[in-house]
């Protein structure tokens, strides 16, 4: 009987190719986009949740407030990691570890700049389930300067030697490293990312007890069956046990006078699982993927397999008339209802195993283009997991019951004494249904439309909005520490170039700030404190970036006393309360035994975006960098727009006078501010693939169903034809009910819309309004390629000759 079921359904699927190809097309499109979705969520899940420890992994992150400035994030003081493991039970290990950014490697006569270098303690392989291919686990980076490789990185350095035991030296330091192991090359997916893994012992901090300065990540394991709400209890406790006597030593103050002014500070657990998905913790790595967009994306996943199955229910049902007369004779010859439901169904879910197939085919075509679109590497090996093939032909099948049930159900309802006797009345529900189907294929098809409008808008707002300096053509060398003490010197030969405008030096520039200072305030109780960024500049800055001075002045060569003043911006006078910023004096605190240092406040500039549009702009401040600190980060250069490259090649032949040919490592600060946006881009980039295949799927749809409406119709324009009607009436007399069910569908459409897009407007501090021409046009464009859509094939309807028709009436 089931061999039967599967020979008859085959023989009805292929009945009707146009009918075949259109819903084979439409599905496989729709299973092909989920696919590539659900490869994307995964892959966005992240390494880390596939971690063999990740339910006893947590990040200790801190949750501080200095005055109005909050701070949510994976830094944590040098002492910590060691005193969680000695002081708590719960705790079966703990380790520190700090992101290098650009660490130049020296390898006898060899120079290699890595960009991702990691810093981290011994128990590293303990903790993360990376494999160590050669070395010890236990003692590879158990003692200071030992360096572990990851495979990639050994073989671009040694080939196809053994790299243990070789030495290496590492910047400006003496100290040779050895290399201890080389690891697996670390998951493209991981929360972190290094090529190259050195021992936490070398930092010149590792052995640092202060702990009122937030520098490195700490991640615990802890040990089966324990608590982490448990150990986190105990925080507070520690808290004031060893931060409250260096409060009082910098401030003046114990830690409850500190809460009490409205601060705080303190430390939390985050879940290794969390990591991945939640971007409202600040991080040295890796950015997350905030968790709405997983959520987005398996709606839309969930949507394109949805309007697929739409696309095959209204085809199914607008074919019934062409196949009423089977169901009558099944009737007739002693068919059940049930049967008749089944053998439909067996129908719906083979086309979709059909389906499958293609859309395996079409995944492996898009798959490349759809990794270069998301700068991703998804892959896809069927065979890797026992349960990946019948997870495909599962979704097959669900696909298929859920596309099939109603059509199932409508076909199998026919009376046979109506079908025999050509009394059929398909009846105003089912064409009601049908028109609620295209409606509901419309509000999707729209709201994406608009939704894609608006990212895009929002995208092209964030990059081109004025940040309160000139970005465009910053040329910003990011490794200062090979010129040493001659950055002066190399500022003063690269500037005699014609194509250079200006130039400065500074720790910090706009999208990579230093860390945030607290201050006190002479006048100011003890146990206010106030939070700004800084950054250490030259005389320079100010007119290299571009930034207006709104009060006062910035630093001159004139003063001696500059080296103990600071420029401010606008928000930190609002936010501070000051009303006569040019009077105020900070005091920056000091650890016992030093001797604090107070800053008179000179100037105040106009507020400036520090970070990408997403932040608040924050109090910050300028501070003069002292002439003999030689490793500051960043020469920042202002190119004229004439020659650029020639320019460059002048700077680098200059920068290798002065370094011996050292690596010139720079980039320009407008695409750097492109790339913060880069989650932004990539989902503009989904939205507007997933937009246009929709469209496909619709139009599919709307093709097929304007096809079979045509067919059932052919005698009726036949005979409006020779009563005189023009092919245009008949065109219009077709377009018409779609146009009536576009227009319907598009209130609902801009409902849903507004409220999806100004919940993700939300996200960003400064972001676009939503505006009444981007509603309008996504529905234009959906009604013109609807109507494009049916009027061709109308048309084509429409010119055939009555008498082709009408010969046999």
């Amino acid at each position: 009987m089931l061999t039967n079921f599967f020979k008859t359904a085959i023989r009805n699927i292929f009945r009707h190719k146009s009918y075949v190809i259109i819903n084979i097309i439409g599905l496989a499109v729709g299973i092909a986009c989920s696919l590539l979705i659900l490869l994307f969520i995964r892959h966005e899940l992240g390494y880390d949740t596939f971690n063999e420890n990740y339910d006893r992994i947590y990040r200790i992150i801190l949750d501080a407030k200095l005055g109005e400035t909050e701070i949510k994030g994976a830094f944590t003081p040098a002492p910590l990691a060691k005193t969680l493991v000695t002081d708590y039970p719960e705790v079966e290990n703990a380790i520190r570890m700090e992101r290098w950014n650009e660490v130049l490697f020296r390898i006898e006569d060899r120079k290699y700049v890595e960009e991702n270098v990691m810093l981290a303690d011994s128990a590293f392989f303990d903790i993360f389930s990376i494999p160590l291919i050669s070395g010890n686990t236990k003692k590879a980076l158990a003692e200071p300067y030992k360096v572990v490789l990851t495979e990639k990185t050994a073989k671009k350095y040694y080939g196809n030697e053994d790299p243990i035991g070789k030495t290496l030296r590492i910047n400006s330091d003496t100290n040779l490293y050895t290399i201890t192991g080389v690891m697996e090359n670390v998951p493209e997916n991981s929360h972190f990312e290094f090529n190259i893994l050195i021992s936490f012992l070398s930092h010149w901090r590792a052995k640092e007890e202060f702990w009122l300065s937030n520098s490195f990540a700490t991640y615990v394991l802890l040990k089966k069956n324990t608590s982490a709400e448990g150990l986190e209890d105990k925080f507070p406790a520690m808290i004031e046990k060893y931060v409250g006597p260096q409060v009082m030593q910098v401030l003046g103050i114990d830690i409850e006078q500190f809460k009490s002014t409205g601060n705080r500070y303190g430390f939390f657990l985050q879940s290794l699982s969390d990591i991945h998905l939640n971007p409202g913790i600040s991080q040295d790595f890796r950015p997350p993927t905030d968790r709405k967009y997983i959520y987005i994306f398996s709606i839309v996943s969930l949507i394109i397999i949805i309007v697929a199955g739409i696309n095959y229910m209204n085809l199914s049902t607008a074919r019934s008339v062409n196949r009423s007369r089977e169901v009558g004779m099944r009737k007739v010859v002693g068919s059940s209802r049930r049967l008749l439901v089944w053998q439909f169904l067996m129908e719906s879910v083979m086309l979709c195993l059909m389906s499958l197939v293609v859309a395996v085919i079409l995944v492996e075509v898009m798959l490349p283009h759809y990794n270069n679109l998301l700068q991703v590497k998804l892959s896809i090996n069927y065979f890797s997991e026992w349960y990946t093939i019948p997870a495909l032909i599962l979704l097959a099948v669900i696909i298929g019951i859920f596309s099939g049930s109603y059509p199932a159900l409508f076909l199998a309802s026919f009376k046979p004494v109506s079908v025999l006797y050509g009394k059929l009345k398909l009846g105003i529900s089912s064409v009601h249904i049908r028109s609620m189907l295209v409606i509901f294929q419309f509000i999707i098809t729209i709201s994406l439309i608009l939704s894609s409008l608006v990212i895009y808008r929002q995208i092209q707002y964030m990059i081109n909005k004025d940040l309160g300096f000139n970005k465009e053509m910053l040329f910003v060398i990011s490794r200062t520490d090979a010129l040493r003490k001659r950055i002066v010197s190399f500022r003063q030969e690269i500037e005699k170039l014609s194509g250079i405008i200006g130039s400065t030096n500074s720790t910090a520039i706009p999208g990579y700030p230093n860390n945030h200072n607290g201050f006190l305030m002479e006048g100011k109780t003890s146990d206010q404190t106030y939070l700004m960024q800084v950054n250490w500049a030259d005389y320079d800055y100010l007119k290299t970036y571009g930034i207006e001075l709104k009060e006062g002045r910035y630093f001159s060569r004139d003063f001696s006393s500059d080296t103990l003043a600071m420029v401010i911006n606008e928000k930190a006078i609002e936010e501070f309360g000051l009303t006569d910023p040019m009077a105020a004096r900070f005091i920056e605190p000091a650890r016992e035994g030093e001797q604090r240092t107070v800053y008179n406040v000179i100037g105040v500039v106009k507020d400036f975006h520090y970070q990408a549009l997403r932040e608040r702009i924050f109090p910050h401040v300028f501070i003069l960098k002292p002439e003999r600190w030689d490793w500051t980060a960043y020469i920042t250069i202002r190119l004229a727009p004439e020659n650029v490259k020639g320019t460059i090649a002048e700077i680098e032949k200059i920068w290798n006078k002065f370094t011996n040919n050292e690596p010139l490592e720079y980039f320009f600060l407008d695409d750097s501010f492109r790339k913060f946006y880069f989650e932004e881009i990539r989902t503009s980039r989904i939205a507007v693939a997933f937009s246009i295949l929709a469209i496909i799927i619709a139009c599919l749809g709307l093709f097929g169903l304007t096809s079979f409406a045509t067919e059932l119709r052919s005698h009726e324009i036949g005979i409006r034809k020779v009563l005189g009607s023009s092919v245009y009436r008949i065109i219009i007399l077709f377009t018409r009910e779609i146009f009536l069910l576009i227009l319907v569908s598009t209130i609902p459409a801009w409902i849903l819309s507004y409220f999806l897009m100004k919940r993700w407007l939300m996200n960003f501090h400064y972001h676009i309004h939503l505006q009444p021409w981007e509603f309008v046009s996504a529905f234009l464009v959906a009604l013109f390629i609807a109507l494009i859509t049916i009027c061709y094939r109308t048309y084509r309807a429409a010119i055939v000759n009555p008498s082709k028709v009408l010969k046999y009436e």
